[in-house]
């Protein structure tokens, strides 16, 4: 009897253990948080000081992937983010019609600007509208290094491309990186070309690129975020906890006013403005 008795209770006890163990790498899976986001929020250094904050905060532990927002998308609409901060409206609101987006919320603003050698062969310097600079770089035949990776600000390029009448694909003068906006930087520097940035990235860069700003303020290069929590009706495994918590922590108040201040120290100016709790038509959407 007593033998019995041993083996129940070794048994009981063998299958408590068995059912901690499973469930402590589900609980710890949990906490793990995948967030794909544009390559100007990590090259500007912003993610280096949120992801931090809402880490401690929260208790998640944020694997980032920075591609760009095409990108991006693209691993939401196949289940392999949790949560998306990116930068490209239009392709936004097909993810969402798509139904591969649960919600998405305004975060934040900057804009694009249009930099390029000290020498100005295209003469853009001053040039307000966004279609007179893209026509007198193609005029000229300067060198112009376009992303070419579906990012947000390729499909900006693009679309300011197209509104100046211009089909530059196949031209000597313009060139594809492939890489991200800091990357893109970095080439356009050193072959001395033109290239449409968003202007966080290249302020936190500027010091090793020698390029300057010759063209920007046009209403045309508002630069605006989003965060996108993904869809867990279409894919059960994303951690929608997770991605709520992260949005939520993105619109907050507290973040909000971190965002504010970003880069005044550095800069003189904030590289980012907080829009959270706006309405996109205030913003010319």
């Amino acid at each position: 009897m007593n033998r019995a008795r041993n083996i129940v209770s070794f048994l009981t006890a063998l299958v408590a253990l068995v059912c901690v163990t499973v469930a402590q790498p589900a609980a710890a899976a949990q906490k793990n948080l995948i967030l794909a986001t544009t390559t100007s929020t990590q090259d500007s250094g912003l993610l280096d000081v949120l992801i931090p904050l809402f880490e401690k905060e929260s208790g998640y532990f944020v694997k980032t992937i920075a591609v760009g927002s095409g990108q991006a998308m693209t691993m939401g609409k196949k289940g392999e983010a949790d949560v998306l901060l990116v930068h490209s409206p239009d392709a936004e609101k097909k993810f969402m019609a798509e139904a591969a987006g649960s919600s998405r919320r305004l975060v934040m603003h900057n804009d694009f600007i249009m930099v390029g050698p000290a020498a100005d062969p295209a003469r853009i310097k001053g040039t307000k509208a966004s279609s007179e600079v893209f026509k007198k770089i193609s005029q000229a035949g300067a060198l112009f290094l376009s992303r070419g990776d579906n990012s947000g600000t390729h499909a900006k390029e693009k679309g300011l491309w197209k509104a100046a009448g211009i089909a530059p694909n196949g031209q000597r003068w313009y060139q594809q990186t492939g890489l991200g906006m800091g990357q893109t930087l970095n080439v356009a520097a050193e072959k001395k070309g033109y290239t449409l940035t968003d202007r966080a990235t290249y302020l936190a860069l500027r010091k090793t690129l020698g390029l300057e700003i010759l063209a920007e303020g046009d209403p045309q290069l508002l630069n605006i975020y989003h965060v996108i929590e993904v869809n867990p009706a279409k894919w059960p495994k994303v951690n929608t906890a997770g991605a709520k918590a992260f949005a939520d922590f993105m619109v907050s108040k507290k973040t909000q006013e971190v965002i504010a201040k970003f880069g005044v120290d550095k800069y003189g100016s904030p590289l980012f403005f907080p829009d959270a709790g706006k309405k996109p038509e205030s913003l010319g959407l």
